[in-house]
C-alpha cells in the first residue's frame, strides 16, 4: 500500500474538478486511472455486455473518496460507492478522530473458505465420519486437483471437517466441510469446484448420495479485525464533554449489544462503510453481508459485531470484527476499469491487505453513526445533505442547490414544495 497521503484539508470544499487534481497529487495513481475513478473512461456498455446476461446499458452511483485514514501506519485514501448522504463524511471525519490516537490497526488471517458437501441417505453416519476422517489425506490430494495453479500459488485444500446433522427435515445428512486457502481471489469458483470434484470419492467412502456442493458465505475461518484508541480530549466538541461522547458511543453500543432490533441498525452502518469499499472494487458485497450477519448471530442471539469501552487513560476503544472474504484478483476486479483503480489508488495488492482497509472503514462508520446518535442526534447531518437531494429533484443547479438547501434546513422544512418555492423566488429576483 503506497498512497502518499490520505490527510487533504478542505477536499470536501473543492470543486469536483479540483478533487481529481488534488487526488492524483496525493495519491500519485496514473492519468488513466483517474479517468477510471471520474467516470469519463469507466465500465463501458460494451465491456458490461461481457460481464452479466442481457445488458441494456449501465447504472451508476457517485463514487466518493474517504480521506484521512492511517491503517497501521499507512495512509490510504479510500474509495467508497454509496448512495445515502454522510457516510463519505462520517467515515472521513471518524478517521481524523482516530489518527490522533495512531491510526487503525488492523488484522486479517489467510484467506481460507469452506466449500460445503452434503451427503444423504446414509447407511450410518458415524461409520462415515470415521471413514471420511480416516481418509482425509486422499480427499484433500483429490480436491487439489481441482486447481493446479492455486495450488502451485501456495494454495488450495488444506483441512477437512465432518458435520453429522442426526435430525432435520428430510432425514438424517451429512456436511463435510471442505476448508481451501484461495490465497487473493475470493474463492466461490474455487470452492465450489473442488466440493464437485469430490462427489465419487465422498459417496464411495460414505455410502451414501451426495446432493449440494456449494461454498459457504459464512467464511467465520476468514476473519478481519480493526482497532482503534481515540484520545478522550479529542471527542469533545461544541456542548459536549469528550467524556461524555466517550460515554455516549458506550451506552449506545451497549443498546446494540443486548437488543436484535437495535443491533441490525447497527450493523447496518457499520456495512454502510464496508459495502461502499467492497463495491468499489468489484467484490461480492451481498457475499460479505450474508456472512457478517451470520457472523453476529453466532451466540445464538444476532448482536453488535463492534464493541466499544474505555481504553487506557480514559480513551475511547473500538473494536470490529467480522468474516471478510474478498480478492484483488478473478471476477469484477480484473474486468472493471473502475474497481482496477480503485485498487490502484489504495496502493493494495493482496486480499490481507484489502480486507484490513475495508474492516478499519466498517469501524470507523460505526464510530461516525454512534457518535451523531449519542450527542446531537442522527437527523441533523443526515437531513442538512438530504436537503440537497430534495433541492436538485426540484431543479436547482449549481450554488443555488446550498442556498436553497440551508434555507430549508434553517426553516426546518425539507420538502419538495418548499424548495420549488425558494428556486422560483430566486429565479424571479
Amino acid at each position: 500500500m503506497t498512497s502518499k497521503s490520505s490527510r487533504i484539508s478542505g477536499f470536501y470544499n473543492e470543486t469536483l474538478g479540483s478533487r481529481l487534481d488534488l487526488l492524483k497529487i496525493h495519491s500519485g495513481v496514473s492519468e488513466e486511472d483517474i479517468r477510471a475513478l471520474s467516470g469519463e473512461a469507466g465500465l463501458s456498455t460494451e465491456l458490461a455486455d461481457l460481464m452479466i446476461e442481457n445488458v441494456i446499458g449501465i447504472y451508476s452511483l457517485p463514487l466518493g473518496i474517504a480521506t484521512n485514514f492511517l491503517i497501521n501506519g499507512v495512509d490510504i485514501l479510500v474509495p467508497m460507492v454509496i448512495e445515502e448522504p454522510s457516510v463519505v463524511a462520517g467515515a472521513s471525519f471518524m478517521a481524523k478522530l482516530v489518527r490522533e490516537g495512531g491510526g487503525f490497526e488492523a488484522t486479517a488471517g489467510k484467506s481460507l473458505m469452506i466449500a460445503q458437501i452434503q451427503i444423504l441417505d446414509v447407511p450410518d453416519l458415524a461409520e462415515a465420519e470415521s471413514t471420511i476422517l480416516t481418509n482425509k489425506d486422499q480427499i484433500l490430494g483429490e480436491a487439489s486437483k481441482a486447481d493446479p495453479v492455486l495450488v502451485k500459488l501456495g494454495g488450495g485444500p488444506i483441512d477437512l471437517e465432518v458435520r453429522p446433522f442426526r435430525e432435520t427435515p428430510v432425514g438424517p445428512m451429512l456436511v463435510v466441510h471442505l476448508i481451501i486457502d484461495t490465497k487473493d481471489a475470493m474463492g466461490a469458483n474455487a470452492a465450489n469446484t473442488a466440493a464437485e470434484r469430490l462427489t465419487p470419492l465422498l459417496e464411495q467412502l460414505s455410502g451414501g448420495r451426495v446432493h449440494l456442493r456449494i461454498l459457504s458465505n459464512l467464511a467465520d475461518q476468514r476473519l478481519a479485525r480493526a482497532k482503534c484508541n481515540i484520545p478522550k480530549e479529542v471527542l469533545a466538541f461544541g456542548e459536549y464533554s469528550g467524556a461524555q461522547v466517550r460515554d455516549g458511543i458506550i451506552e449506545a453500543w451497549a443498546f446494540a449489544s443486548v437488543d436484535p432490533y437495535r443491533a441490525a441498525t447497527h450493523n447496518k452502518g457499520i456495512m454502510n462503510g464496508v459495502d461502499s469499499v467492497l463495491i468499489s472494487t468489484g467484490n461480492d458485497w451481498r457475499a460479505v453481508e450474508a456472512g457478517a450477519h451470520a457472523y453476529a448471530s453466532r451466540s445464538g442471539t444476532y448482536s453488535s459485531l463492534s464493541k466499544w469501552s474505555v481504553g487506557p487513560n480514559g480513551s475511547l476503544e473500538g473494536t470490529l470484527e467480522m468474516p471478510l472474504a474478498v480478492g484483488t484478483i478473478g471476477g469484477a476486479t480484473r474486468v472493471h476499469p473502475t474497481a482496477k483503480a480503485a485498487l490502484q489508488l489504495m496502493g493494495i495488492e493482496t486480499a490481507k491487505e484489502l480486507a484490513e482497509v475495508i474492516i478499519s472503514v466498517g469501524l470507523a462508520q460505526n464510530l461516525a453513526a454512534l457518535r451523531a446518535l449519542a450527542t446531537e442526534g442522527i437527523q441533523r447531518g443526515h437531513m442538512s445533505l438530504h436537503a440537497r437531494q430534495v433541492a436538485i429533484a426540484a431543479g436547482a443547479l449549481g450554488s443555488m442547490v446550498k442556498t436553497i438547501a440551508d434555507r430549508m434546513t434553517s426553516e426546518g422544512e425539507i420538502t419538495f414544495e418548499r424548495a420549488k418555492a425558494i428556486l422560483h423566488k430566486i429565479s424571479k429576483d
